[in-house]
């Protein structure tokens, strides 16, 4: 699969303060998160025929010249299956055609299939083809990814990554920073982080006696979370909602107690 990807400047909290669009094929080419309208884009798009344009999820820094370019490329626009409704509130425009996680968009080299990849979103997808993934927002190669609750779904989220490792993937395309090239190593550590936190989270209410969302977070990070705090504490309690779920304690959206 030819890709090209292009870091677009977008208001956007990920890492580089930008977000990857990419181009996926020449003829009959797929483009996938445009996060806004560039030359350098432009650039790209001018020597390739864009037959589809597509997002891996709805937030607003993937999707901001989505429309802008299914219109000028006359290409089809693609939304997830059920979701059609929240895409055109977020786009701005009614999808022309839907998938389901399973189905394929034909380029000119090949299938490009859709996984369901949720946690970040709920309707969070990646396009995979037989050696690489476009993975949005589920992994990079550096840091973590936000999971924030009350969107976030962290078991989802574990699942998603343990379902990326095992298709053993040579590339990762990421939403945010540079081309993931070791795939194994990445998705190990992604997963290593989330089950870290989650025991600090754990340990926060039932050995140390914890019980709001502010002081879980206060006692599950020992670093300065200026600027990043409500990141923080959304994913904290998308950890507590997790740990509840799975019954190691009892959460109610506001305190949580030991079970």
């Amino acid at each position: 699969m030819n890709v090209s990807r292009e870091p677009v400047e977008t208001p956007t909290r990920g890492p580089g303060g930008a977000t990857n669009a990419y181009l996926l094929g020449r003829e009959d080419a797929m483009l996938v998160d445009p996060a806004d309208r560039t030359d350098d884009l432009d650039a790209i798009l001018a020597d390739a025929t864009v037959s589809h344009v597509a997002v891996t999820h709805h937030h607003p820094d993937h999707v901001g010249a989505v429309a802008d370019y299914a219109d000028s490329c006359d290409a089809t626009l693609w939304a997830r299956a059920g979701r059609a409704d929240e895409f055109e509130r977020t786009v701005g425009t009614a999808p022309d055609r839907l998938f389901r996680p399973g189905d394929s968009i034909e380029t000119d080299q090949g299938p490009v299939r859709i996984l369901d990849t949720p946690g970040h979103a709920p309707e969070h997808v990646a396009f995979v083809w037989d050696r690489g993934a476009l993975v949005g927002d589920l992994a990079v190669a550096a840091g973590s990814v936000v999971v924030g609750a009350p969107e976030g779904d962290m078991r989802a989220y574990v699942t998603s990554l343990r379902r990326l490792r095992a298709r053993g993937f040579e590339t990762l395309y990421p939403g945010h920073g540079p081309v993931i090239e070791d795939p194994g190593g990445t998705l190990d550590r992604l997963i290593e982080h989330r089950l870290d936190r989650e025991d600090r989270v754990r340990r926060a209410v039932t050995a140390e006696g914890a019980r709001t969302v502010d002081e879980v977070l206060d006692a599950a990070y020992d670093k300065d979370l200026t600027g990043v705090r409500d990141l923080a504490r959304a994913t904290v309690a998308a950890h507590l909602e997790k740990l509840a779920v799975e019954m190691d304690l009892d959460f109610d959206g506001e305190r949580a107690t030991p079970r």
